[in-house]
């Protein structure tokens, strides 16, 4: 005699020779078991075309949960009745409706990230540069004005220079470092946020988060802020009233995903939130969760990765083809003294100057063998960015000048390699350059 099919859940036995849907029908009470049971309701006899489209559904018992949560790979969510899902369009009942707008594991992330930059809310987006243009479109209008910095991210200086532009948002443009030129626009002119990163990209410039959000709150302005390259246990205790980062970077640290992040109080996430399901930037499910995994281990990489860029900064600063090494960590950057008031760790970006310039760069980059010749950062291998990777070529010479690139400037990701390979790998190169 054949064996009698189970249920996948509670394990009662089902009547042999028909297939059968679990799933609850629509209108009746939750049960705490994903099968209530021949004695409760009949399964209902499907052929196997409609089966397949409607299969068996299991949930966990009560007091029964998985140590990982799973992920939600749905585009679409019901509710039991018709006024479920009209309370739930009303705001007046929590749920999940469609993943464009939201999905439990994106949520998940969101409320993870929130806690980890110490703000209340969170909107995660298919890209770090779709939380930037998400931000800015959100909290932007014509006739608004912007302040912003050469020494931002190239994509950020695109969005806020070309795309913002033409919807009549205006912008000035100054260095990170002129503070005094920061008074003086907000006091010429009505500015609605200023926007900025620190350590800058490429040379890890510093800014004056203190001074920059003291000086944006006494003029009615927001500050934003991309914190990137400092991480999400980083800045949190600044007045910083919304940050945006890339969870391509450290957060996955694998290199295999993309997502982004915007991080701020619940009131202007909320606006944020309604202009999202029509912008579409959204992360999948699945994107989420190898970042929700990959969080696990961010503290461990970040100051392993951290301790090694200190010591390669260290061994570049007494090389001799060397002219200059670009990391706050070292006591002879500029704004060191700033860098270790604001951050707990220094970075894993290395930037620093060859003393042959373009030249040198290419036998340089031609001659390493484990740094790959790859963009973005924060990942386990460890990366080389050259001058003509860095998106710099709109500067204006004075813009170029402010920026500190150079023909000879080389940009370093420091992954998770023993740091005493990376040494002699970058020592070999240095000797080629």
């Amino acid at each position: 005699m054949p064996a009698r099919r189970r249920c996948l859940s509670c394990g009662c036995a089902l009547p042999s020779g028909t297939l059968r849907s679990m799933r609850r029908p629509r209108g009746s009470t939750p049960s705490p078991r994903a099968c209530e049971g021949p004695e409760r309701r009949a399964p209902r006899i499907m052929k196997k075309p409609t089966l397949v489209n409607h299969p068996p559904t299991v949930e966990l018992p009560a007091g029964n949960r998985p140590l990982v949560a799973p992920i939600y790979q749905t585009v679409k969510f019901e509710f039991d009745t018709l006024e479920d899902t009209e309370r739930y369009l009303r705001g007046e009942r929590p749920g999940f409706f469609y993943t464009r707008a939201s999905n439990p594991t994106t949520r998940q992330l969101e409320q993870l990230l929130a806690q980890l930059q110490g703000r209340e809310e969170c909107l995660v987006t298919a890209s770090g540069v779709a939380a930037i243009s998400h931000t800015l479109l959100t909290l932007t209008r014509q006739g608004d004005h912007i302040i912003c910095f050469v020494e931002t991210y190239n994509p950020s200086r695109y969005l806020i220079r070309r795309l913002l532009g033409r919807f009549g948002v205006t912008h000035t443009m100054l260095s990170i470092e002129d503070l005094a030129g920061v008074e003086r626009v907000f006091a010429a002119q009505p500015t609605r946020l200023v926007f900025f990163e620190s350590p800058t990209n490429p040379v890890t410039k510093i800014a004056d988060i203190g001074s920059l959000t003291r000086l944006a709150r006494a003029a009615g302005a927001l500050a934003v802020m991309d914190n990137t390259f400092a991480g999400f246990h980083q800045h949190g205790d600044y007045d910083v009233d919304v940050f945006v980062h890339s969870l391509t970077k450290y957060a996955s640290g694998t290199g295999d995903v993309m997502g982004g992040a915007v991080i701020a109080r619940a009131e202007l996430i909320r606006p944020m939130r309604t202009d999202f399901g029509a912008l579409g930037g959204t992360l999948d499910p699945h994107a989420a969760f190898l970042i929700l995994r990959g969080l696990k281990t961010y503290f461990v990489r970040y100051q392993a990765q951290s301790a090694s860029a200190a010591r390669i900064a260290q061994h570049l600063a007494a090389h001799p083809a060397v002219a200059r090494v670009h990391y706050p960590g070292l006591p002879g950057h500029p704004q060191h003294a700033l860098a270790a008031r604001q951050m707990r760790d220094f970075g894993t970006i290395v930037s620093f100057e060859l003393k042959g310039g373009g030249p040198a760069v290419r036998r340089f980059a031609d001659t390493l063998e484990l740094f790959a010749l790859a963009a973005s950062l924060g990942s386990t291998e460890s990366l080389v960015v050259t001058p003509q990777m860095m998106g710099a070529r709109e500067l204006s010479a004075e813009q170029l000048r402010i920026s500190a690139i150079t023909e000879g400037t080389v940009r370093l990701s420091i992954g998770l390699e023993d740091p005493d390979d990376l040494l002699e790998d970058l020592s070999r190169a240095l000797g080629a350059a």
